[in-house]
């Protein structure tokens, strides 16, 4: 079951909902945010009730107030329990109160208590936040208004006073009482491309002739059934800059919120390298109930687990020769494949693929934490260093303890992180990736799992990038103090963002800076430099000051329960100076203007969710696949923007044998997918056997291939591997991201197997 964000209590009655409105600011690849929930109490009692909502974690919330009947209550950040008890003081004495927290278990909920509601009142609870826009691999910038929060697994041992623990009723869609509304203003340098979302939109209106500056709006009637996405495509992302933004007047000097704050964002030009053919290479993968639901709350054609399981056989398949691998499926227990993991041969890649056909969605709740202790208490493979690979819907209750295993696990391994679904816990999957130097990804609606699992995989071949370092040259008397944690790892085709704090005098108006980053790859020492203007420009909502504060808490707020004394001080300090919410404060509002104190006892009332679907209506799997089956080798449709590089002798005769050949093609039905019937035919070492299956892809008989070799005792796996490859290129160049590794796999076996034979 899934539950929507809204304004929730704890007993029968609901207080109705009556819209949200969200107002949308893009700048660049920042967004602020700012969400309005308008409430009405229509009954005859006091009412104080509970809102819990779903939050990105990487959102620096700012700012909340309270509008009732006209009166405009701005909240103020304090210390949790500090704040926890002067709310509970104001509501036994019949004051209106606010209170707003993030919760004690996971950093991507937050929870508000809005107490002694007066009959016939209306409240509007406003909250503010800023946030980095993550990067896409084609270049589009993701904003994702959270709409989906589903309910969270409780870990064995874990904290029981989760606001997550909150039970609300169910109702169809269409009986959903509340509305969404939200207008997006996108502005950059460079011109607007597009503006494509999962949502139906209003057409872009471009606000000057550039294309500089565009606003869309969801279109009227959407409900909150989904997430919402927007995909921002720039004519460049990839510009690197710095950008220097004024302090607070009135601050102190030499603190964050009174210095000079600094923006730079880089996009390390590292050069492509031949992959790693070693690593230890283990997936985890949910098999709770949940992952039985649809990938898609709107195309029910797949669910999360049969996703998942595709994308297992193709990560399999691309794994390199020599590697080690096992597979874990974890629910409220867990199992292997291999009581160790083992080396990656013909047979254990096909003893894996077997048991892969028989996983299903079967074991019970999401308990991640028991799994990963018993991964890392495995012994160390020398040369082989781990790459694990977690799948997970993220539906755990308490996430700051998982991220914490990873972390105190971080120098033996890297964690590639991937959320299935709408509602995933971005704080479980950006969390565990970002203390162990992997990357994370979120797969929702038609999104495919199998491209941002490749890239995944591609990343953990990448040869290390080392001595990684970022220094500043600034004028004399004045000083860089970095705020975001020390990079030890960059990806290539990554962006990195780093936040520093500048301290002592700003110079002259033509006065410049520069930052360098610097990096050695396979022993070549490489590095990029910006310069930039030392004037910062000023902002009314000293966005990158809190996002500055957001990296630094981060780093140091583990929760509320798991960070260290030291690093709590320092926690608070930041979070209060700054403005920024973390698990150790909690904002407070207090109406203390009242006329007279609320009078009777306060009702609880529920704002029901609505109920999507259920989990148990799926239907078979079958995989949207943009074949054209008419495209099969036996055709020989000219296909523009083919290039396929002539490496090997067998290639070069495999091509010209298939120009020669006039065969007409004979299609059985394979299912929907010719791709995946390819695949499953490659072998461990990467090629091919020339056998039914694959005439069949190719679109021919196995007499008319064989017919088709003109030289003598030719070696008909070489053959059929490089028709393999000539199938690849002509006919899945839409999915070439996802049989890259495949093929090179392939050619380095057409390349070896040549060798020896000459």
């Amino acid at each position: 079951m899934v539950q929507l964000c809204g304004l929730l209590t704890c007993q029968e009655e609901p207080v109705p909902l009556k819209s949200i409105s969200v107002t949308l600011s893009i700048c660049e690849f920042v967004a602020g945010v700012s969400v309005t929930l308008n409430y009405e109490n229509e009954e005859k009692v006091p009412l104080e009730v509970f809102f819990v909502f779903p939050m990105d974690e990487d959102s620096a919330v700012y700012s909340f107030e309270a509008m009732v009947d006209g009166k405009k209550i701005q909240a103020e950040l304090q210390e949790k329990m500090k704040a926890h008890s002067n709310y509970e003081n104001a509501i036994s004495q019949g004051q209106q109160a606010f209170l707003l927290e993030e919760d004690k278990c996971s950093r991507d909920v937050f929870c508000c208590n809005v107490g002694n509601l007066p009959p016939g009142s209306k409240a509007a609870l406003t909250l503010k936040y800023v946030q980095e826009l993550p990067l896409e691999a084609d270049g589009a910038l993701r904003y994702v208004l959270p709409a989906i929060l589903n309910p969270r697994y409780q870990l064995s041992g874990g904290p029981e006073d989760s606001c997550l623990k909150m039970k609300a009723p169910v109702v169809p869609l269409e009986d959903l009482p509340y509305t969404i509304s939200l207008v997006a203003t996108i502005s950059s340098q460079h011109s607007i491309e597009r503006i494509q979302s999962n949502c139906i939109l209003s057409p872009t209106e471009y606000l000057d002739d550039k294309k500089t500056s565009a606003q869309v709006s969801l279109a009227d009637g959407h409900k909150f059934d989904r997430d919402v996405e927007l995909l921002i495509y720039y004519s460049d992302v990839h510009t690197p800059s710095v950008a220097l933004e004024m302090g607070k007047p009135m601050q102190k000097p030499d603190s964050l919120m009174g210095d000079t704050a600094a923006m730079v964002s880089f996009y390390p030009d590292i050069p492509e390298a031949e992959p790693v053919t070693c690593g230890e290479f283990v997936f985890l993968m949910d098999r709770s109930g949940s992952m039985q639901g649809p990938m898609s709350k709107q195309d029910k054609s797949q669910s999360r687990i049969d996703a998942a399981k595709e994308t297992l056989t193709l990560l399999l398949k691309s794994l390199p020769i020599g590697c080690y691998f096992n597979v874990y499926g974890f629910g409220s227990s867990y199992e292997a494949f291999f009581p160790n993991s083992v080396q990656y041969t013909q047979q254990t890649m096909e003893e894996a693929l077997r048991r892969v056909k028989l996983m299903r969605a079967d074991l019970g709740g999401t308990e991640i934490l028991i799994p990963l202790q018993f991964i890392y208490r495995g012994p160390s493979i020398p040369g082989h260093p781990l790459q694990l690979f977690v799948f997970t819907d993220g539906e755990v209750t308490d996430t700051f303890s998982v991220i914490r295993e990873v972390r105190s696990n971080r120098e033996r391994h890297r964690c590639f992180s991937f959320g299935i679904g709408e509602g995933a816990s971005t704080s479980l999957i950006k969390g565990i990736a970002r203390v162990s130097r992997g990357t994370s990804e979120f797969i929702i609606g038609k999104e495919r799992m199998q491209a941002k699992a490749l890239r995944a995989l591609k990343r953990s071949l990448q040869p290390v990038v080392e001595d990684v370092s970022l220094s500043c040259d600034l004028p004399q008397g004045l000083s860089a103090k970095m705020l975001s944690p020390e990079q030890t790892v960059i990806f290539r085709g990554q962006r990195l963002i780093v936040y520093a704090q500048l301290t002592g005098t700003v110079p002259s108006a033509e006065a410049t800076g520069e930052v360098c980053l610097k990096y050695t790859l396979q022993g070549k020492s490489f590095e990029n430099k910006v310069t930039f203007s030392l004037q910062p420009k000023h902002d009314d909502n000293f966005t990158i000051h809190r996002l500055a504060a957001k990296s630094f808490l981060q780093t140091k707020d583990m929760g509320f329960r798991e960070t260290s004394a030291g690093d709590k001080k320092e926690v608070l300090e930041v979070s209060i100076e700054s403005g920024v919410i973390s698990s150790h404060t909690a904002y407070i509002a207090i109406n203390k203007d009242l006329n007279k104190p609320v009078q009777g006892p306060l009702a609880r009332r529920d704002i029901p969710t609505p109920f999507l679907l259920s989990t148990t209506a799926m239907t078979p799997w079958k995989r949207a696949c943009r074949l054209d089956r008419s495209h099969a080798l036996g055709h020989r449709q000219k296909k523009k923007g083919l290039s396929l590089k002539e490496t090997s002798p067998e290639l070069e005769r495999a091509h010209s044998s298939n120009k020669r050949t006039n065969l007409e093609t004979h299609h059985p039905v394979f299912g929907e997918n010719y791709l995946v019937q390819l695949i499953s035919l490659q072998k461990a070492d990467g090629s091919w056997d020339l056998c039914e299956g694959l005439a069949i892809v190719l679109g021919m008989k196995l007499r008319d291939i064989r017919d088709a070799f003109t030289i003598k005792n030719a070696d008909l796996t070489s053959w059929a591997t490089a028709l393999a490859v000539l199938w690849l290129h002509a006919n899945g160049q839409d999915l070439k991201c996802e049989w890259e590794l495949l093929e090179r796999k392939a050619v380095a076996w057409i390349h070896n197997h040549a060798e020896r034979n000459t």
